[in-house]
């Protein structure tokens, strides 16, 4: 078997994080380093947002016109949210389609251009599962 080539990326640790993505890094099998750094985040979530916006069709271009770079954070994505689906048994985009997920992410990433895609994602994540959250509420009341 060929060795694996290094990776073109670099990874990065997530800061002190909150006792929900403590219990989800504990659960996805990764492991806490030290009390103020969490899990390694690697590939392309570590890419600022700009990179993200610079490789994403226009607005309204569907993702199959994407680039290659484009189709990659498309994938990391995917990657992603099929992790959290797993380690939650819930589907946290909550019925919504990953080409959808990356237009929340694009426009997120419009606003805030120096976070890291990693960062946009589970911004979008956290606010379907607060919203999810109070859709839940408002039927039991």
């Amino acid at each position: 078997m060929p060795p694996v080539p290094p990776s073109t990326h670099t990874s990065r640790r997530v800061q002190r994080a909150a006792p929900g993505r403590a219990a989800l890094a504990l659960a996805l099998g990764l492991t806490m380093v030290g009390a103020t750094a969490g899990p390694a985040v690697w590939g392309y979530g570590v890419k600022p947002c700009r990179d993200f916006l610079a490789a994403a069709p226009g607005d309204n271009a569907p993702a199959a016109v994407g680039s290659t770079e484009y189709l990659r954070y498309r994938e990391w994505l995917a990657g992603l949210i099929t992790g959290l689906n797993l380690a939650t048994a819930a589907d946290v985009l909550g019925g919504a389609e990953l080409d959808a997920a990356l237009n929340s992410i694009r426009a997120r990433c419009q606003t805030r251009p120096g976070d890291d895609f990693f960062s946009a994602s589970m911004n979008l994540v956290r606010s379907l599962s607060r919203s999810k959250g109070k859709g839940a509420k408002e039927k039991a009341d």
